[in-house]
């Protein structure tokens, strides 16, 4: 006598084999992958230096929303965040953002500049984000805007060119307080 008269016994079984199969091939991968507590290694050891932005897994042509990249330096900290509405790959070295946040971090980890762009590209192997549409730069003191922008991401210097309007908070804090 048949196990089922459908037959659905033979196929669920292929199925599982091959869900089976998947499963050890995943196991072993793990297994030889090093893992940073097993490995020995601290928190940020892994990492390379264009650990986000280099390793951006966007094909050509591919367009994402909503996204988040972190951008880590050598030692893992966290040097700026990229919080894109939309991003697309045009080719192998640009990526075009569009309502691009970004932000930079201090070496304590600490917010320091935030960066928005409406348009901006950014070029993957010289890590320079450029805009050619107003952007503004914020920061607690102070806040400026410019119509064309160009910021080296290894080296946190930037370039705003046109029409360029700075507005300093808590000036008080500037001025030289007479000795007395």
């Amino acid at each position: 006598m048949l196990p089922s008269r459908s037959g659905r016994l033979r196929t669920t079984g292929a199925s599982a084999l091959v869900f089976v199969v998947g499963v050890l091939c995943l196991a072993v991968a793990a297994a030889q992958s090093p893992s940073p507590k097993a490995g020995g290694k601290g928190k940020g050891e892994g990492k390379k230096k264009n650990a986000a932005p280099a390793g951006i897994p966007l094909p050509i042509g591919q367009e994402a929303k909503g996204l988040v990249l972190p951008d880590y330096d050598t030692d893992g900290k966290l040097r700026a965040r990229f919080e894109a509405g939309t991003a697309k790959r045009v080719d192998a070295e640009r990526i075009l953002f569009s309502s691009l946040k970004m932000t930079t971090f201090t070496p304590e980890e600490q917010p320091d500049l935030s960066i928005d762009m409406p348009q901006s590209t950014l070029h993957m192997t010289t890590r320079v984000i450029s805009s050619e549409e107003r952007t503004t730069i914020t920061r607690t003191d102070f806040s400026i805007s410019g119509d064309k922008m160009t910021f080296d991401t290894n080296s946190r210097q930037g370039t705003l060119v046109g029409n360029v309007k700075m507005v300093i908070s808590g000036s008080s804090t500037l001025m030289d307080k007479p000795t007395e």
